[in-house]
């Protein structure tokens, strides 16, 4: 897992920022993404890809990753936003103000499938780079207890929908809830099932 950052610190990067998202699939909610500078002398071991973690050692991880950063910064992109300039460039935009907002301006930076051209830093994308580098895997796995605590919240302000189980996702207990009671300002609208009740509840208005 620390194969791309062992060559990096050889080629005399000092400060190598990892990012990823969360939050692209659900129909409600955030994207988050976090950027993240790990200490090479304070290694954490059992880094992974968020969603291959079990819950218990993601917030364990997670944990340990603030403590250990030499730095981190957490970026959330609101559901009214997704839907003004797309989940694609959402999820763009928030890693590159994760990486910008950073305490130390890293020297190269590890991204998660997204090319970062705009940064203007020197770069790497990796595909599921979330399985493959230990920087990138640690900003997955802060962003996902990150948007997770945050659906919990959420989850008591709208205590029948079951926010703090799907945390947004299309399950088919979101579904008939979502049905059920209908479309909340949390939710991105131009998502289908979502885009598909909005239109007909108007419908039926006319």
């Amino acid at each position: 897992m620390y194969e791309y950052e062992n060559d990096l610190l050889k080629n005399g990067h000092q400060y190598i920022a990892g990012c990823d998202e969360v939050g692209r699939g659900p129909l409600a909610g955030p994207v988050v993404a976090a950027a993240v500078i790990l200490d090479p002398l304070n290694k954490i071991e059992g880094l992974n890809d968020s969603k291959k973690l079990s819950e218990k050692k993601r917030l364990l991880l997670s944990k340990e990753i603030i403590e250990k950063a030499i730095a981190y910064k957490i970026t959330y992109i609101y559901p009214a936003e997704i839907d003004r300039i797309n989940i694609y460039q959402a999820s763009k935009k928030a890693m590159i103000e994760s990486i910008k907002a950073l305490d130390v301006r890293p020297t190269f930076v590890l991204s998660d499938a997204m090319p970062l051209n705009e940064l203007g830093i020197e770069y790497l994308s990796i595909i599921k780079g979330d399985s493959k580098s230990a920087t990138i895997a640690a900003a997955s796995i802060i962003a996902k207890v990150e948007r997770d605590n945050y659906m919990i919240k959420l989850s008591k302000k709208y205590p029948k929908d079951g926010f703090e189980k799907h945390k947004g996702y299309p399950t088919k207990m979101h579904l008939e809830a979502l049905r059920k009671y209908g479309v909340l300002d949390i939710y991105r609208k131009t998502y289908k099932p979502v885009s598909d009740l909005l239109y007909i509840k108007n419908d039926m208005r006319d």
